[in-house]
């Protein structure tokens, strides 16, 4: 004769896996927004551009934030000349940027100085900075930069980028209105 047994067992477990430091990353964005103006005050066309922050752009803004010395930076903004296909690298400089050159036809002394609003919520943007366009010409993008002597070669690349759809024309009488926007995530 056979007899079956059974001994039921109740068996429960838990595990904890914790991360014991905190951790937090930090990329840089930053966009420009141009704002194509006719005499009349029409706007011609509007196009945002995506930005590369070169290497001493990076380090500019490291050194200058966590150096412990007060430190306030001018910066200057700038058009990309559109005669090209332009390219950028992050070893960019305002010395030595092979891939593209500045555009330079508008009535402005000198490039024009953003005005930066405060920030906010891990972004700050510029008001609109105009430039007045006195030729016939084609504009690639942005750049912005601490020189602003126009074509000027010394100070510091900050980021340039094209325009998303392309180089655009400009006419003796438009203005450009350049909004740049920068965020920290």
């Amino acid at each position: 004769m056979f007899s079956e047994n059974t001994k039921p067992v109740d068996v429960a477990s838990a595990s904890l896996i914790a991360n014991t430091g905190a951790q937090e990353g930090v990329q840089t964005h930053g966009f420009y927004t141009v704002d194509c103006v006719d005499a009349q005050g029409n706007v011609k066309w509007s196009d945002t551009i995506k930005n590369l922050v070169v290497t001493v752009g990076k380090d500019f803004m490291l050194t200058q934030t966590f150096s412990g010395a007060g430190y306030t930076a001018a910066w200057f903004l700038a058009l990309v000349d559109g005669a090209s296909s332009p390219t950028y690298n992050a070893a960019d400089t305002m010395a030595s940027h092979v891939g593209w050159s500045e555009f330079a036809t508008y009535s402005n002394a000198t490039r024009p100085a953003p005005s930066f609003n405060a920030a906010s919520a891990g972004a700050m943007a510029t008001t609109p900075t105009s430039f007045n366009i006195n030729g016939t010409g084609t504009v690639a993008g942005a750049f912005l930069t601490t020189n602003n002597v126009v074509s000027g070669t010394t100070g510091t690349l900050f980021s340039a980028g094209n325009f998303t759809g392309g180089s655009r024309s400009v006419a003796s009488g438009d203005t450009l209105n350049v909004t740049y926007t920068l965020t920290l995530t």
